[in-house]
């Protein structure tokens, strides 16, 4: 349907009797949109990313349906169109009088309703949460580096209050990333109407009863990005994960490994980029019970369902998780401790920025922007670690503490560690600190107060 203006305009151009005429010039244009059998034009999805890859091709002027234009004029340097009917293109491209038409309506697969927790998303503050420094250190450490994060432990621990405020942590999206996340934004036909760049990072939480199909894209007919590509500079929250279906957890391997996620549906094939944090929450079981405080004993599950619930939490997918941190309850003295540090959103989203500009700085000339993004071969031949560090590594993975593909990620989480701290190139404690964040271990104070 994204062709149907293209086709008619081409027949036309082909079979016009240029003698009477004119002729219809076609020459360095672009046209999107579907047509009616009245010949009037209907939005299409996707305008933005076709409008993209028309101007690296070289084409500047671009036609497409009136109420898209805005969507298209986000494209530097492109000369955009809106038209409401075949007519009005023609008289356009021959340059007469443009007749009238009725106006084209809004694409009916816009979001017609505004999600108000993104209020309460807003209003959050990290200086909320008191009594879990380390897993606040665990998240800013995610933040400032784009890791994956595990969060564990009891119901009231506090996971998903945590997982809320990280989106406002990071920084604002650089312009080639607006871009990107916008174009996703139009192809899943999510696009606001009269909606500009998206500027923030965004904030998906899908339930755990949602499918495969939602989660990493596809659909019947054309392919959609899912929510794991809509998330792509931001947060994609898995709350209560092990309660997925298989499938999906199955699935995430590719998308938390590569940062992209490819869908097949017959002959179409697609890849969509998927270089979002993903944040994970569980509880102990599925209950929720075990060991939460007194009610440590109350746990309701029957063995095979624990046994179910805890393989979800390991295996191959656990190892292509960065960060793995267990919250429990914050005690009513920690809560009351007029001397906690309470640091505030704005003052992390300070450091993390800070961080991330090392990193920018750092992969200059490269694909990758941030620490998770680079490759092994790349970090051990031109950013490696010092002979103690390579040795606690090696030893670890001897000891089975961790594998290899865990090895690395501890390499990454130790440049941002020293990202963070202001320091020109991690050293043993800081490689120390990413292991112990990698493996779930405690964290030295000394190490989390360092930080700002």
């Amino acid at each position: 349907m994204s062709f149907d203006l293209a086709i008619a305009v081409g027949v036309l151009a082909a079979s016009v009797d240029t003698a009477k005429e004119g002729p219809i010039p076609t020459d360095d244009a672009v046209f999107i949109g579907e047509l009616t059998l009245e010949g009037r034009l209907r939005p299409v999805p996707g305008v933005l990313p076709m409008v993209m890859a028309a101007s690296s091709r070289g084409v500047r002027r671009v036609f497409v349906p009136e109420p898209q234009a805005a969507e298209a004029a986000l494209v530097p340097g492109m000369a955009v169109l809106g038209v409401r009917s075949l007519a009005q293109v023609v008289a356009e491209l021959r340059g007469v009088e443009v007749p009238e038409a009725p106006p084209v309506a809004a694409d009916s697969t816009s979001p017609l309703l505004a999600w108000r927790g993104q209020e309460r998303l807003d209003e959050g503050d990290l200086a909320d949460l008191v009594g879990v420094p380390e897993a606040l250190f665990a998240a800013e450490v995610a933040a400032a580096g784009g890791h994956h994060l595990l969060l564990t432990g009891p119901k009231g621990a506090g996971k998903t209050s945590l997982a809320e405020r990280i989106p406002g942590i990071l920084p604002d999206l650089e312009p080639d990333e607006a871009l990107e996340l916008t174009a996703i934004h139009s192809l899943a036909g999510a696009l606001p109407p009269a909606g500009g760049l998206f500027r923030r990072p965004p904030y998906f939480a899908p339930h755990h009863n949602a499918s495969a199909a939602s989660l990493l894209g596809g659909g019947t007919g054309r392919v959609r990005p899912g929510e794991i590509s809509r998330a792509h500079g931001g947060v994609l929250f898995l709350d209560e994960f092990p309660l997925f279906n298989a499938d999906v957890i199955e699935a995430l391997r590719q998308p938390l490994e590569s940062g992209e996620v490819t869908i097949a549906r017959g002959e179409e094939s697609a890849t969509f980029p998927a270089r979002g944090m993903v944040v994970l929450a569980a509880n102990p079981c599925p209950c929720g019970e075990a060991g939460s405080g007194t009610a440590a004993t109350t746990c309701r599950c029957e063995p095979h369902r624990l046994r179910t619930y805890e393989r979800k939490l390991g295996g191959p997918l656990a190892d292509r998780i960065d960060i793995v941190r267990r919250l429990e309850p914050p005690s009513p003295h920690s809560a009351a401790d007029p001397f906690a540090r309470r640091d505030s959103t704005a003052v992390v989203r300070a450091r993390v920025t800070a961080a991330r500009d090392r990193q920018r700085r750092r992969y200059a000339g490269t694909s990758w922007r941030l620490n998770a993004h680079a490759p092994a071969p790349a970090l051990r031949e031109a950013w490696p670690l010092d002979d103690p560090s390579r040795a606690l590594l090696e030893d670890a993975v001897v000891a089975g503490v961790l594998t290899r593909r865990g090895a690395t990620r501890v390499h990454r989480l130790a440049w941002t560690v020293a990202d963070l701290a202001g320091l020109d190139r991690p050293g043993l404690d800081e490689v120390e600190t990413a292991l112990q964040l990698r493996t779930g271990g405690p964290l030295r104070l000394a190490v989390v107060e360092r930080v700002g």
